[in-house]
């Protein structure tokens, strides 16, 4: 009988011993996941000033007319995009065309 309550000991010592290893994993794994989106969400920030004014754009979170018109060199936006009525009415996702002023 001394046999059996030690295999029993030991196989509750193994079994507490594995839930603590993966509760320490899920742990981990959570700080380590919520760690990279906090990354992401900053790299997306920073692109918004660094993205490329292709002749068709995309408006971003957070951007204007007039900050798309500064930072693409094309002060004349509404003009060339009929479907914008109002320049205050410019959300995330909104096509647009971009034609550049070339500076010499």
């Amino acid at each position: 009988m001394g046999s059996s309550a030690a295999t029993k000991n030991i196989a509750d010592s193994a079994s507490w011993y594995c839930g603590m290893m993966l509760l320490g994993m899920i742990l981990l794994g959570s700080v380590r996941e919520s760690a990279v989106a906090g990354e992401v969400e900053a790299m997306k920030g920073s692109n918004l000033r660094e993205r490329p004014c292709d002749e068709i754009y995309v408006v971003g979170e957070g951007e204007s007319l007039h900050t798309i018109s500064d930072k693409c060199n094309d002060p004349f936006i509404v003009e060339r995009n009929p479907h914008i009525h109002d320049s205050d009415d410019v959300y995330p996702g909104l096509v647009i065309k971009i034609i550049p002023i070339l500076q010499y």
